[in-house]
């Protein structure tokens, strides 16, 4: 049941523009599954689902891999960062990434599987995200980095 439940969320997410755990909870249920909120939650987070921006201001779901390509190439961490962040600042050992509401857990879970130097975690809202860095030195050479994937 949760396969063919899997299968059905990725075929959803393909055909309608989802963007609320809601949405996806309704078309589930119209399609015959009988699901809880916290079963949806799950399957998103199992399935590896994050939001991306649409080209007319909204969001909607979509899968972290497709297509063969890797869940976490660089190609896709530059897509999402640009859709996602607003602006980066460091203060001490702290580097604040801005995001659009509701895009910042994309945006830091497509962060936290790259390697960057000196890290030592992260902290995500949903607009913000933070990053501890070992060193203030490390903090500034990060937040250059991180600039160079914010359109301007």
């Amino acid at each position: 049941m949760k396969n063919a439940r899997h299968s059905k969320i990725l075929e959803l997410i393909e055909q309608h523009p989802i963007d609320k755990q809601e949405q996806l909870l309704s078309h589930l249920r119209e399609s015959g599954f009988d699901v809880t909120q916290a079963t949806v939650s799950r399957d998103i987070r199992e399935l590896g689902l994050v939001k991306i921006a649409t080209g007319n201001g909204g969001y909607r779901y979509v899968a972290a891999s497709g297509a063969g390509r890797s869940a976490h190439s660089p190609s896709r961490f530059e897509t999402i960062f640009r859709e996602s962040v607003l602006r980066v600042d460091y203060a001490g050992h702290i580097v604040m990434v801005k995001c659009y509401t509701g895009m910042a857990n994309a945006a830091c879970e497509v962060f936290d599987a790259m390697v960057w130097n000196g890290v030592v975690g992260t902290l995500s809202g949903d607009d913000t995200f933070i990053v501890l860095m070992r060193e203030e030195k490390t903090a500034a050479q990060l937040c250059e980095e991180l600039a160079k994937y914010i359109p301007h």
